[in-house]
């Protein structure tokens, strides 16, 4: 454990030069994990990471099996756990092509050179083919040049024409020539998944590229891989994701997750289907119906039935799918986060990525029903460091609803040191939560603040994940009504336990917490400071513009076409309350972020402007919805933390 009176101090810099685990998975015969290692903070030509791997029992420390100069990640185990696949853009920055490593440390071998790269692989079990996942086939240099040929002003974007579906594959290996797979049309291919003895692969397909509606048309469907024939399943539910299969006396079963109807609000469920031997699939039966965790994870189990990951209130769960009664037994409890589970062809050994509070995020290995060990190191240089103590919370909301969240104090403080200034940072979604991990991170950062001499409270109000559907399907058409005074409850009872100091309040979030941050200064004053991290300002607009399209008016409740109004959505929308807002607001916001477009932000940013609210408006160019570049994630790091000791590190009648 970290000690909490570390000597060295923690900079912006010891948060983003660092390493980070990704894409852990597990070789076929359980002896070894290949997985990611990449930087926290990228340049601006792209992100760069190395393949390593680790023996699962731990016998030999981790070794590095490519260079990382370029993006080499997602690595897949060969069907003799033998060698490697992986994807690297060492070639042109930016365009993925397959490669393949030996496990005894030979040469790498680049295995396609298409024009525009691939985005997925699954070598499947005859150890002669890799199902390839791609937009378009390779094509030799005269058809590139051809295809590349365009008439001056001949760019014009026209919706539904040039859609660059991505299309199966079926790649051999030894002749290096591929077959399409035809039987899909023109379907938008997701994810594709082999039977574990080898036969048919299960893919699931979307009619386009685009969020909406892609997601709410998933069909799943079935090829044989000799012959290339395709068999349509039918509908899957919203958002189908992870296909893994299970034999259950000798009649397969596909399992997916997806989000539990009516949707797009209520979290994910486990739902199963039999594969009949011709038609349609028939009932799309939910596994996790009534539960009180919620499924965040699936790993095949060669042909028993899968293993699952359950996030359970602040920690996580692992579960084995009982085959008699159709329903999910705990095998094993893990304190904080785990994510990104892979089993081994017997299922005798899993790994995952964990984190608890103060240990990050590295890969382990075990048994799914006894401890996992930790495998990887990524950040030893953080043990150095002094962090705030992390404690659990449970509580009661207005209504009696059960919930939880973190408090971390700051570094080197009891609670006997408070009051404190409390910055309340609110998780994103609202379908995520605030497991009992390492808050270190550069979206406003537990720790970050902590070491700055705040305490910080942790959230996790209804909505999220981790407490099943009920809970989650609570803010269905009424986001930041229950849920901000879930937490404003919260904070009341820190205040009245002598942790806050109710005259230096603060607020931040992403994404959705930085919609609650906007939501929670419109509503009152009791905040002397805000961040609205790629925030959401107008619902209405968000349909109109975001790529989740009218998936977010399952959230805000109506859309404005219907009708002239006034719509629920309105309601729920802190521009509509912006004329009540006094406290200072820093927006922040990536230029090019599709998922909340820039305009959420520019609307906030001119309504506090008209209203005479102290803010600052920053737009990061080049970034999406998350901050990648190192440069803008050290100014996120360091504006943050300078805009809360502004308005809260002294108190807040001196800066009336």
């Amino acid at each position: 454990m970290i000690s909490a009176y570390g000597q060295h101090e923690v900079t912006p810099e010891s948060v983003v030069d660092a390493a980070m685990p990704l894409h852990p998975v597990i070789s076929p015969d359980g002896r070894w994990a290949a997985y990611t290692v990449a930087a926290v903070g990228r340049t601006q030509d792209g992100p760069s990471s190395a393949i390593w791997i680790a023996a699962t029992d731990g016998s030999s420390s981790p070794r590095k099996v490519t260079a990382g100069t370029a993006n080499d990640f997602g690595p897949r185990w060969a069907p003799d756990s033998a060698s490697l696949f992986f994807g690297s853009d060492r070639v042109e920055r930016g365009t993925i092509q397959m490669y393949r490593i030996p496990l005894d440390g030979g040469d790498e071998e680049r295995l396609t050179t298409w024009r525009r790269g691939i985005s997925d692989y699954v070598p499947l079990a005859d150890g002669r083919q890799v199902a390839v996942v791609a937009e378009e086939p390779p094509a030799d240099e005269d058809e590139q040049a051809e295809g590349d040929e365009r008439a001056e002003g001949d760019d014009a974007k026209v919706w539904g024409e040039r859609v660059p579906n991505s299309r199966l594959w079926l790649l051999d290996l030894d002749t290096g020539r591929s077959r399409p797979v035809d039987g899909l049309g023109d379907r938008h291919v997701v994810e594709v998944a082999q039977r574990p003895d080898g036969g048919a692969l299960a893919v699931l397909s979307w009619a386009t590229p685009e969020l909406d509606p892609g997601c709410l048309t998933c069909e799943v469907h079935v090829v044989d891989v000799e012959t290339g024939k395709v068999r349509a399943l039918g509908r899957a539910a919203l958002d189908a994701s992870s296909p893994t299969w299970w034999d259950r006396d000798g009649v397969w079963h596909l399992c997916y997750l997806a989000t539990t109807p009516p949707g797009p609000v209520g979290g994910r469920a486990v739902f199963d289907l039999v594969v009949p031997e011709t038609g349609l699939a028939a009932d799309h039966h939910n596994l996790t119906s009534g539960m009180t965790v919620c499924p965040a994870g699936l790993a095949q189990v060669a042909e028993g039935p899968p293993v699952a990951l359950f996030a359970d209130g602040l920690d996580t769960a692992i579960y084995r799918l009982d085959p008699e009664t159709r329903t999910f037994r705990r095998t094993t409890s893990m304190e904080g986060m785990a994510t990104a589970l892979t089993a081994s062809h017997s299922g005798e050994v899993v790994v995952a990525l964990a984190s608890t509070a103060y240990e990050p995020m590295d890969v382990h290995a075990g048994s799914p029903a006894g401890r996992l060990v930790r495998l990887s190191d990524t950040r030893p240089e953080l043990r150095g460091l002094g962090w705030g103590r992390q404690e659990r919370l449970s509580y009661q909301a207005s209504d009696g609803l059960d919930l939880d969240g973190l408090l971390i104090l700051p570094a080197g403080s009891s609670r006997h040191d408070g009051p404190f200034p409390l910055i309340t940072l609110v998780h994103g979604g609202p379908y995520a939560r605030h497991a009992d991990q390492f808050m270190l991170g550069v979206i406003p950062s537990g720790q970050w603040l902590a070491t700055a001499g705040y305490a910080v409270f942790l959230p996790n109000p209804r909505g999220g994940e981790g407490h099943g559907h009920a809970f989650a399907a609570t803010v269905a058409g009424a986001v930041g009504l229950d849920e901000w005074t879930d937490i404003a409850t919260g904070i009341d009872l820190l205040i009245a336990g002598g942790v806050a100091d109710p005259d230096r309040l603060g607020i931040a979030g992403w994404s959705h917490g930085g919609f609650m941050s906007a939501w929670a200064v419109g509503q009152t004053d009791r905040f002397k400071a805000a961040v609205m991290g790629a925030g959401i300002s107008d619902w209405g607009m968000l349909v109109a513009t975001g790529e989740n399209g009218t998936l977010e008016a399952g959230l805000s409740g109506s859309c404005g076409w219907e009708g002239a109004g006034p719509h629920r959505h309105d309601r729920l929308s802190p521009i509509s309350h912006a004329a009540r807002i006094r406290t200072p607001v820093l927006i922040l916001h990536g230029e090019d972020d599709t998922n909340v477009p820039v305009g959420q932000a520019t609307y906030f940013h001119r309504a506090l402007r008209r209203f005479g609210v102290e803010h600052e408006f920053v737009v990061y160019p080049r970034e999406g919805h998350a901050i990648r570049e190192r440069g803008h994630q050290l100014d996120v790091l360091r504006r943050t933390r300078a805009w809360f000791d502004r308005w809260l590190a002294v108190p807040a009648r001196d800066h009336r």
